[in-house]
């Protein structure tokens, strides 16, 4: 006779708010996020509304976890690929080079179909929320701006950038125009544009002999 197993509650757990996260991810993308509902988030994913109720207040609280686990999940992938596992904006001495290698992606993750509509969502209901707004910015944006912090410091310490530029401004010359042409669709987002606005950035940030 088999010996009896008792549930492992924590795996279910977790197999029951990847299937909510993955729900709400998936719904978001194909009908957009205004008729996205917590009823029709629990159907996707198999479980009860009262189960999503208990982990989280509203579906806006879902979403934001839900993408917080698919960057987590994409960082760890990243790692994985990655020679030194080292997760960050490359180093290589030439920030010309580097800087568009990583705008070039930024291009890439905005175009994706799979994240734009939850980002998207993300955004603007951290504009009318200004809590959600808040952990939006500190849990995702965050994180990614300081990796831009991080590399234009190297680029001052090695005598590359001005040493009286501000690297959280000198960032936001990059970012910026990438997020306002996306948000907006004011004109395509693509490669060629983020390797002119690196251009045009850098006019004013390099060292002139």
């Amino acid at each position: 006779m088999a010996p009896h197993r008792t549930p492992d509650s924590s795996r279910r757990s977790d197999r029951s708010r990847r299937a909510i996260h993955d729900a709400a991810l998936a719904l978001v993308g194909e009908v957009g996020y205004a008729k996205t509902t917590i009823e029709g988030i629990a159907a996707r994913a198999g479980v009860g509304k009262q189960t999503i109720y208990r982990w989280w207040p509203s579906k806006a609280a879902v979403l934001m976890d839900a993408f917080l686990d698919l960057s987590a999940r994409q960082a760890a992938e990243v790692d994985a690929a990655g020679a030194d596992g080292d997760y960050g904006i490359p180093d290589t001495g030439d920030l010309e080079a580097d800087l568009k290698l990583v705008l070039r992606a930024t291009v890439d993750e905005l175009n994706d179909p799979a994240a734009e509509a939850p980002t998207r969502a993300l955004a603007a209901e951290g504009i009318i929320d200004p809590a959600l707004g808040a952990q939006f910015v500190e849990n995702l944006l965050d994180p990614q701006l300081q990796l831009y912090v991080t590399r234009l410091r190297a680029a001052q310490e090695a005598g590359e950038v001005r040493a009286d530029v501000d690297p959280r401004v000198a960032l936001e010359l990059l970012i910026a125009p990438l997020t306002h042409r996306w948000l907006l669709r004011t004109l395509p987002l693509t490669h060629a544009y983020a390797d002119a606005v690196v251009d045009h950035a850098l006019r004013g940030l390099l060292v002139r002999p």
